[in-house]
């Protein structure tokens, strides 16, 4: 087998493997894409400044996020159907965090459940919650996740309808897929996947099925999650959320300095800059231009990470650079997942480590927590 030594590796053996409604599902963006494009290509547009003959001996990479010991800046995002790009994908994804010392998020799309990756972990995880209407369903959600221990609950507050994403519906995405002739055919060239999942009973969105009334198989669930996504998702939804919960709370979805100050206001415990990987607005910014912005106007109130285009160390340092206190990586590590599963995880998190620690070096700076715009030459934002 080739020799991995970046993320676009992982990404090319992730699409060799992965059935192609999977792979798409998690490589793509909304309408014509230019938002996803923008998240990855304007990282670019930052240049570093290299210093030498300074002592780099002795680096560190280790911060908090949300008052948490991390090894690195670094999180896992909640991203659904992860267990659909490999076999148990959330419970190994959960492993390889934990082994690295970085948090991971659940999402509440996930196919394993939130009880199935706390019986796999010893380290306790985020849950990302998405707003539905059934109310009694996230007042359970809620309570479940404080069962698993989980130590901090991420709101996403973008998703209150789903963006056009065109690769999804030509696909017809469903999980597990559709017995159709094309998903079939293109099953068939991908065996490593399919004796995967024939070796285990998650094949559904674990933390639905079972767990509401009248959602008993897919083909109800899909009915049932396209009525349930709230579009009345408002800031009292917040605050009743917040009190429910009672523990560290993370809003998701901040794009606008506006939006960040009423984030800060709501007594959240930190906010993404996030443009949902760019498969929501298409059309909007580019995360790490929205960035600065946000820092300015609540870095001083409110923990400002970021995700959206992270494919390196390098990134995630240029995202420190301009204020992001964390960074959470979706599709690196869902490359990782579908190319080798734990391992492959592990490999994504370890390449970005590598590439974060020698680009630091190089700036001439030993402890992540030093780092500010002073590594970047004459920033555009």
């Amino acid at each position: 087998m080739a020799v991995i030594t970046n993320i676009e590796d992982l990404r090319i053996l992730a699409k060799k493997r992965v059935p192609r409604m999977f792979y798409d599902y998690a490589d793509s963006g909304s309408w014509t894409e230019s938002t996803y494009r923008a998240n990855q290509e304007e990282f670019g547009k930052l240049k570093l400044r290299q210093r030498v003959a300074v002592n780099i001996d002795n680096r560190s990479l280790r911060t908090k996020m949300i008052g948490e010991d991390v090894a690195m800046p670094v999180a896992l995002a909640p991203t659904g159907l992860t267990g659909m790009q490999h076999a148990d994908g959330e419970i190994l994804a959960a492993r390889a965090a934990e082994k690295l010392g970085v948090p991971f998020t659940l999402s509440t799309m996930s196919i394993c459940s939130i009880e199935d990756v706390a019986a796999h972990t010893k380290a306790p995880f985020w849950f990302q919650l998405y707003v539905m209407r059934d109310r009694d369903f996230i007042e359970r959600l809620i309570e479940r996740a404080r069962a698993a221990r989980c130590s901090a609950l991420m709101l996403t507050l973008d998703l209150q309808i789903l963006g056009q994403r065109h690769k999804d519906l030509k696909n017809g995405l469903s999980a597990p897929p559709k017995p159709t002739l094309a998903n079939m055919l293109n099953l068939a060239t991908k065996p490593r996947w399919g004796l995967g999942m024939l070796g285990t009973r998650r094949r559904h969105f674990g933390n639905i099925v079972g767990h509401v009334k009248g959602v008993a198989n897919m083909g109800s669930l899909s009915a049932w999650t396209s009525q349930q996504f709230d579009p009345r998702l408002n800031w009292g939804d917040v605050e009743w959320i917040k009190k429910r919960w009672g523990g560290k709370l993370i809003l998701k979805g901040i794009m606008d300095a506006e939006d960040a100050r009423l984030a800060a206001d709501s007594g959240a415990d930190a906010l993404i800059v996030s443009n949902h990987g760019g498969r929501q607005l298409d059309g909007a910014p580019s995360s790490i231009s929205a960035l600065p912005p946000i820092v300015d106007a609540v870095g001083s109130r409110i923990e400002v990470w970021m995700d959206g285009g992270i494919r390196s160390g390098q990134d995630v340092l240029k995202a420190v650079a301009l204020g992001a206190k964390g960074t959470l990586i979706g599709r690196p590590f869902l490359y990782g997942l579908g190319a080798m599963g734990e391992a492959g995880v592990t490999k994504c998190l370890e390449i970005i480590r590598n590439e974060l620690d020698l680009t630091m070096a190089f700036c001439g700076l030993t402890d992540i927590r030093q780092v500010n715009r002073g590594v970047l030459l004459n920033p555009p934002w």
